[in-house]
């Protein structure tokens, strides 16, 4: 499968692809380089809202630290 189509302006992939928590390397590779990438809720908070969300929100739509 291929990469998602906002992976190179994402956020969240930006500020956590270098990461070594292992909950947001899962998120990664289900979200944005898996099977999970028409679920993800930062495609969704963008297209409703016209902006993308905090670069803390997953693609879960869960935000870290919180």
């Amino acid at each position: 499968m291929s990469d998602c189509e906002h992976i190179a302006i994402c956020g969240f992939f930006k500020k956590y692809q270098t990461t070594k928590d292992l909950a947001c390397k899962g998120f990664m590779q289900n979200y944005c380089q898996g099977s999970k990438q028409g679920e993800c809720r930062r495609k969704e908070y963008k297209k409703a809202h016209g902006t993308p969300p905090s670069d803390d929100m997953m693609p879960s739509g869960q935000m870290i630290g919180q």
